[in-house]
């Protein structure tokens, strides 16, 4: 596989387990949102190191879903994958799961999204493979992707809404 071909989105999948000890709580016996925001953006940056093998730098936090309490004491694990990318850009999924400690069951409680950019040495970007969804979750995430992105441009005031193909289409039917 040449470093331009597409990839396959398992070829990206990264996932960490962490124990939420004391000094990750606040004082309601929490995990701080700031301490799973890091690990999130780590397991995003392997995720995209592995599709595109190379330095890769967070450009966006575009969404970030806090459905319940992580507890002192919890097993989280958070798994990742390049949903979709584009030039030199990536979006990674991650979603947070909880291990109940004595059934072993695991329940999602989070999810995210971030961009990541492919930089060189010298910190310019560089263009990355493209994504080839293989399950059905993979490809909703894929299909959506490009209307995700183009209101994060939006937001960021690096395109105007009249640009935005994919999103007026929702609204245009």
């Amino acid at each position: 596989m040449t470093a331009d071909q597409p990839r396959p989105t398992t070829a990206s999948y990264a996932e960490t387990t962490n124990f939420v000890l004391p000094n990750d709580t606040n004082t309601l016996g929490n995990l701080f949102g700031g301490r799973l925001l890091q690990w999130l953006d780590i397991n995003s940056a392997v995720s995209a190191h592995r599709h595109c093998k190379r330095v890769v730098v967070t450009i966006a936090v575009n969404n970030v879903s806090f459905d319940r309490p992580i507890k002192l004491g919890d097993l989280v694990t958070i798994k990742s994958h390049v949903s979709r990318a584009f030039g030199t850009s990536m979006e990674v999924w991650s979603d947070v799961w909880v291990e109940d400690q004595l059934t072993g069951d695991k329940i999602k409680c989070n999810s995210a999204i971030y961009t990541f950019v492919a930089v060189d040495n010298a910190g310019h970007p560089v263009k990355v493979p493209g994504v080839i969804p293989e399950t059905e979750e993979e490809q909703k995430r894929y299909d959506g992707a490009l209307r995700r992105r183009q209101l994060r441009l939006i937001l960021a005031g690096k395109m105007k809404p009249e640009e935005a193909t994919e999103l007026k289409a929702l609204f245009e039917g």
